[in-house]
């Protein structure tokens, strides 16, 4: 019942599985019902120091990871009320906390091995994608710049990022300070403290990295670069009017930002900015396209210490959060939808501490499940059924 409450998008739909291919006759509050139950133990768990929760929850590793690499971001629940009865009361949105703990391969590089922008970033259509933007016009696909630097012979190269080999999630409805012990915890546990190379992965949100200046400090903070050009390439199209042109300077910035000449970009905004009497502070009116160009500058500056790109990647640590927000999906899949609520806090705390433990590479909730002691409650039998 747990795993198919895990997997499937709604109780009602884990019952129809249930029924249709495991011949389990149960109903949907049945499923719901035991899935929270299960939800709040693991909650309790996971906030239990010592050898109750790694024997019940976390099986320590016999060595230390290589490289070690803990990442967090936000999501969106709606909730209500509990104790209001049927229906939505007091309806509301709220932040999740996510975050996974991955455990990857690591090599490292006298020099870096990727100093060109990648593909990935060269292409107009892929990257309005990923800034959240407008498509550009579709005779835009010719103004990808040519990639310069290394050849057909440093394309045969083996791939120099770190790839996940086990994945340890988690998700809560706590604050950012609680939340970012759950991740020490849980850190600890698995050894990422031991391993000679730790990275911590985030975008601009500010409690990611007040968890960081707190609970992880001896690893390198790395600023998501994806979130990076996104600022650059919304800045890119303030700067010019004509998209080929606008094109070539987000080229420019990114590339140089890739390449570790943050500080060089930055100054440019700055100066660009300064030109047009446009100091810090200052406030634009709405929907000003300038606003673009000061919220690149400030963004850059604020997360400069973190954007050495070319030192991360000789150092063979990961340059993108993509594994988080790919994380943030799985959980979103099964908590958010337009007519999904959740009592909170605790059924909500119940459905998230389920789905990150289903979420593991490391079986958890299987062997949690396989475990657990029985309920020290048994409903009893009516005269009826007892006949």
């Amino acid at each position: 019942m747990v795993f198919a409450a895990a997997e499937t998008r709604s109780f009602e739909r884990a019952a129809m599985v249930l029924k249709q291919v495991g011949g389990n006759d149960v109903s949907a509050s049945t499923v719901e019902r035991v899935t929270r139950q299960v939800g709040l133990e693991l909650a309790a768990l996971r906030d239990e120091e010592g050898l109750a929760k790694q024997s019940a929850l976390v099986q320590a590793p016999e060595a230390p990871p290589q490289l070690a690499v803990a990442e967090c971001d936000g999501g969106r629940i709606r909730t209500r009320e509990e104790g209001r009865g049927r229906g939505v009361h007091g309806e509301a949105w709220r932040e999740t906390k996510n975050a996974c703990l991955l455990r990857m391969t690591h090599q490292t590089f006298a020099e870096d091995p990727e100093p060109e922008l990648p593909k990935a970033f060269c292409d107009p259509q892929r990257v309005a994608k990923l800034a959240e933007k407008e498509a550009p016009p579709a005779s835009s696909a010719e103004l990808a710049p040519p990639q310069e630097g290394p050849g057909d012979e440093a394309q045969s190269k083996p791939p120099w990022r770190p790839q996940r080999l086990v994945r340890t999630c988690l998700s809560s409805m706590a604050d950012s300070d609680t939340f970012g012990g759950q991740m020490r915890r849980e850190a600890r546990l698995r050894r990422f403290f031991e391993a000679p190379f730790r990275a911590f992965l985030g975008d601009g949100l500010p409690w990611n990295w007040s968890v960081w200046k707190r609970y992880f400090p001896d690893f390198i903070p790395i600023l998501d670069f994806i979130h990076a050009l996104s600022y650059l390439y919304a800045c890119a199209l303030a700067l010019e009017d004509k998209f080929a042109v606008a094109w070539s300077r987000y080229w420019e910035m990114a590339r140089a930002c890739w390449q570790g000449g943050v500080a060089e970009v930055i100054a440019g905004l700055n100066q660009w900015l300064a030109e047009r009497g446009i100091c810090e502070g200052m406030k634009l009116e709405e929907k000003d396209p300038r606003q673009a160009v000061v919220d690149a500058a400030r963004y850059l500056t604020n997360h400069r210490g973190r954007m050495d790109y070319p030192r991360y990647r000789r150092l063979g640590l990961p340059v993108t959060s993509a594994l988080m927000e790919s994380l943030v999906k799985e959980v979103n899949y099964r908590v958010k939808g337009t007519e999904m609520f959740w009592n909170d806090p605790r059924g909500a705390e119940a459905i998230l501490q389920v789905r990150a433990a289903a979420l593991c590479d490391d079986g958890r909730l299987e062997r949690y499940l396989g475990t657990r002691p029985g309920h020290p409650f048994v409903r009893r039998s009516s005269v009826a059924q007892a006949a």
